[in-house]
């Protein structure tokens, strides 16, 4: 963990030397450097996952995918959101709303003189790579109830849906998410990361860590992990059930918000809370409002419009997500 982080601190420094200062006094915005030295970590993170994808994720796509694309705009369009999420439009929201919220948050907590709760304390003599698989272990834990919980309310399955519309999922589709949504999660993420004492270089790779397997997951390839290695990681095959069409976001195929498979990295809360689901195929992805029907008369109606471009997908997911407020919970 010290050379990881030896590391990262000293890619962080030549980045922010020779590419993100340069900038910043080009623009005219030195009173940010500190701030800005803080973001370059996550714009070294990104870059370098976005390198591990290309390298390894998209020639297994090649070699052992699960379906043939029918919509190569769709994957295009989550490429952008990938790159949006990891070096791009987000990075730039979190810098400027979600950071300098937690640092009030943290300068509040040390003028009160209130220690954030550190959960090594519980574990005296936790070695960092323990210490890093607890809070991983943690932090994934409210994961699966943040999930399951956008998987619950109507209007927050508003937002949330829009994740789960493509039909053609594949590597990058693991960023394909409402703005508002992942401004939440984040939010709610970093207040837990803060309550339990998550050291912020530890947090950081823990974020990255999560991000690299959940691209895993949503991967178009024909991948699973075996009767025991499916208990321990969430694979592509078991995730790709939570995306199923009629089951993955459906209270037993009834129509009714629910699911299976909520769990991010490991499926033991699944296991535990009664919502796994290990059957071995390879479903179709999607929501089932999406598919044409057919009106009691005969006439075709046509399956709901979740958007094809960036933008129209963030429109209409707000749309969804105030029509569905004040409904109550399925």
């Amino acid at each position: 963990m010290q050379f990881l982080s030896d590391w990262l601190g000293t890619a962080q420094g030549w980045l922010f030397e020779t590419a993100v200062q340069p900038l910043i006094f080009q623009f005219g915005l030195g009173d940010i450097t500190e701030e800005a030295f803080e973001g370059t970590e996550w714009l070294l993170i990104g870059l370098c996952e976005l390198a591990l994808l290309f390298v390894v994720l998209r020639p297994l796509e090649a070699l052992i995918p699960v379906h043939r694309f029918t919509d190569p705009r769709a994957r295009w369009n989550d490429f952008l959101y990938t790159v949006l999420q990891r070096v791009g439009l987000f990075p730039v929201l979190v810098f400027f709303t979600l950071d300098p919220l937690m640092d009030s948050f943290n300068a509040w907590l040390r003028m009160r003189e209130v220690r954030p709760f550190d959960l090594e304390t519980l574990f005296p003599g936790i070695g960092p790579l323990a210490s890093f698989a607890l809070y991983l272990l943690v932090l994934d834990f409210v994961d699966y109830w943040y999930h399951r919980a956008s998987h619950h309310f109507n209007w927050w399955w508003g937002l949330h849906g829009l994740h789960h519309s493509q039909m053609n999922m594949n590597l990058w589709s693991d960023d394909r998410n409402h703005l508002l949504d992942d401004l939440l999660r984040d939010a709610v993420m970093a207040l837990v990361a803060v309550a339990i004492g998550v050291p912020p270089a530890q947090y950081v790779l823990l974020v990255s860590l999560s991000r690299m397997v959940q691209s895993l997951q949503h991967a178009n390839v024909r991948i699973h992990f075996g009767r025991i290695g499916e208990r321990l990681l969430v694979s592509p095959r078991f995730h790709r059930l939570h995306h199923a069409i009629g089951i993955g976001h459906e209270s037993r195929g009834k129509g009714t918000l629910g699911g299976c498979n909520f769990g991010v990295l490991f499926p033991y809360w699944d296991m535990l809370f009664g919502t796994a689901n290990f059957s071995p195929e390879f479903a179709r992805t999607g929501i089932r409002d999406q598919l044409p029907q057919t009106a009691p008369d005969g006439a075709a109606i046509p399956g709901r419009d979740y958007g094809r471009g960036f933008w129209r997908q963030q429109w209409l997911g707000l749309r969804r997500m105030i029509a569905n407020f004040g409904k109550e919970p399925n």
